[in-house]
């Protein structure tokens, strides 16, 4: 299994002891407001959510890496790629920590993620899905590369779906490196 790192964030695999970090972002109403039930989650919910996240990766060989924003070695949310809702095209999602919005972390993240599966995993394309009033998912999307497509519906939600071939991608200049893990 691969981690990434870029220049601020290190993309790694989740761990069973990240439940302590990753319950309070879970429990936050801002941060929950536009993801599938609009709710902040229990501890008790974050952990089921932790152990589908930490075995999605024996399962489908795809998932969410853990965030951890380098400077101060704290995990600060999610990003990655998994199988948008029944269907076989690739989806990256992200979600990071109220502290963290606005610094351009989500879109650091999602593009790593993004090159990612066009360089390791040679996908031809990659979609995102959010919210139609979840403006600042919407701009992450276009931040990265990707385009508007169409109103959907998906995980019983209508979205907006946006998405980028491997040929429009262009990867920038900024740091990027993958390593096994355990190295």
């Amino acid at each position: 299994m691969h981690e990434i790192e870029t220049a601020r964030l290190r993309l790694r695999l989740f761990r069973p002891d990240d439940l302590d970090a990753l319950a309070p972002i879970y429990a936050d109403p801002d941060v929950m407001r536009y993801m599938r039930s609009g709710q902040p989650a229990t501890r008790e919910q974050t952990m089921r959510t932790l152990d589908r996240l930490i075995g999605m990766w024996d399962a489908q060989g795809k998932g969410l890496w853990a965030v951890e924003h380098k400077a101060d070695r704290v995990l600060i949310g999610q990003c990655g790629l998994f199988h948008l809702d029944n269907t076989p095209e690739v989806e990256v999602a992200y979600l990071l920590a109220q502290p963290y919005w606005g610094a351009g972390l989500a879109s650091e993240a999602a593009r790593a993620c993004l090159r990612y599966g066009f360089e390791e995993w040679g996908l031809p394309r990659i979609v995102a899905v959010a919210r139609p009033e979840n403006r600042a998912s919407q701009q992450v999307m276009r931040k990265i590369g990707m385009l508007y497509e169409k109103h959907a519906r998906y995980y019983d939600l209508d979205v907006v779906y946006y998405a980028i071939d491997r040929a429009a991608f262009q990867p920038d200049a900024a740091p990027y490196q993958i390593q096994l893990r355990g190295q």
